[in-house]
């Protein structure tokens, strides 16, 4: 389809992630002008890596779990063909990205119980599409309980016990859980989420609400907008983007218009 719309194409498959990732960052080397990534959250964050702070545009053709990247861009989730046209014919656009640990994410980083639950979902098999983190979450939840959290927001300390903390560049992760509704790909910002220690029975009758952003208005949920964000607590990892980080403590910034990319809505 992108050759039939006049594009030139030269497919990049690596047999291991680390190979697509030379061979995407040697083909912006070279000069090309759009990098597609076609898969999940996790080709997206590989190609993301290869463009980020060049001038290369990314497109995406979402036909992962989550597709969480695409999301956020409003791009067709179920019509990889449509998709393909907004390749071919969308408006290229600036947005931010967050960094951490020396790479980019463009949607969440996680920590706490949604790290945790994104590690249980990676293992699973016999589950397929966005349930596999609602059937992990659930399994976690019989196991975790919140753990102490040092957070830097913008300088100013907070020590806490959380659940999660959520930094999110834009809005949802996990196939469309909005744990950060009001994140804005343009705002030079980073929003963060607090979910503070609550029972299972409580915690199960606010997940809910998380597909509708709306767990923000309880009372156990905190909200914060910064610049950057210091996360430290034993024992726990991040994840960006669904691919692990690493441990805590990890330092996230924004990066105001780090990446072009291709979204719908008129011709470039």
């Amino acid at each position: 389809r992108l050759r039939a719309g006049g594009a030139q194409v030269d497919e990049l498959v690596g047999a291991t992630a680390g190979e697509a990732a030379q061979l995407a960052h040697r083909a912006v080397g070279d000069g090309i002008d759009t990098l597609v990534a076609l898969g999940g959250d996790g080709v997206v964050s590989l190609a993301q890596q290869a463009v980020a702070g060049t001038d290369v545009r990314l497109g995406i053709v979402p036909c992962g779990t989550g597709n969480d990247a695409a999301r956020a861009l409003g791009l067709p989730l179920r019509d990889a063909a449509a998709a393909v046209d907004v390749v071919l014919a969308g408006r290229a656009q600036r947005v931010d990205l967050g960094r951490v640990a020396g790479r980019t994410f463009l949607a969440v980083l996680s920590s706490g119980f949604d790290s945790r639950v994104n590690e249980r979902a990676n293992a699973m098999r016999w589950v397929r599409g966005p349930v596999r983190y609602q059937v992990a979450m659930v399994a976690e939840l019989g196991v975790f309980r919140a753990v102490p959290y040092r957070i830097v927001l913008d300088g100013e300390q907070h020590e806490l016990d959380a659940m999660l903390v959520a930094v999110g560049n834009g809005p949802s992760y996990g196939g469309g859980m909005r744990v950060c509704p009001a994140a804005d790909l343009s705002d030079g910002l980073l929003d963060v989420t607090v979910v503070l220690p609550l029972t299972t029975a409580r915690f199960l009758r606010l997940f809910p609400s998380v597909y509708r952003g709306e767990h923000v208005r309880s009372a156990s949920v905190r909200t914060f907008r910064v610049r950057q964000v210091s996360l430290e607590s034993e024992g726990m990892t991040a994840y960006a983007d669904g691919e692990p980080v690493g441990p805590l403590p990890v330092t996230v910034e924004a990066v105001p218009a780090g990446l072009t990319v291709l979204m719908p809505g008129g011709t470039v």
